[in-house]
């Protein structure tokens, strides 16, 4: 049950976040990172605290929070990593709209095919494009 709290309270942490070329952090692994070194501070601090609003958030990293520095920095890491996913996810429709009209012809975002042509198609498609995609976490 212990578990089940922790995941579920770095789930709820990772829910308030809106969105070097290395590809971001998924949502699961920043679940597991803020767990793992977060989820002592967790139980010790917040253990009362209900995981939806932002609370657990502000109980965590609020002005009187008393967690470890590790925690503070992993979950500064996490906010920094989905804010770049969930910009990428925003971006890759502007971004790739040359290659769809060159590689992807008669396809539009939205189209469950999308996708998969720009991914069959990254030898040829610009790096913006590729790179826009790798960061959104859709290769």
């Amino acid at each position: 049950m212990r578990f089940i709290t922790i995941g579920l309270a770095a789930a709820a942490l990772t829910a308030g976040i809106a969105a070097a070329s290395a590809q971001t952090m998924s949502y699961s692994d920043a679940g597991a990172l803020l767990a793992k070194s977060c989820g002592k501070d967790i139980e010790k601090y917040c253990a009362k605290i209900n995981l939806g609003d932002g609370a657990l958030r502000d109980c965590l990293m609020g002005p009187n929070a008393k967690v470890n520095p590790q925690c503070v920095a992993d979950y500064q890491a996490v906010v920094a990593s989905l804010t770049k996913r969930a910009a990428a996810q925003a971006a890759v429709p502007k971004l790739c709209r040359n290659d769809v009209a060159r590689h992807c012809q008669g396809m539009v975002p939205g189209d469950a095919h999308f996708l998969s042509c720009l991914n069959a198609s990254y030898r040829v498609v610009t790096a913006a494009c590729n790179q826009a995609i790798v960061d959104a976490g859709w290769r």
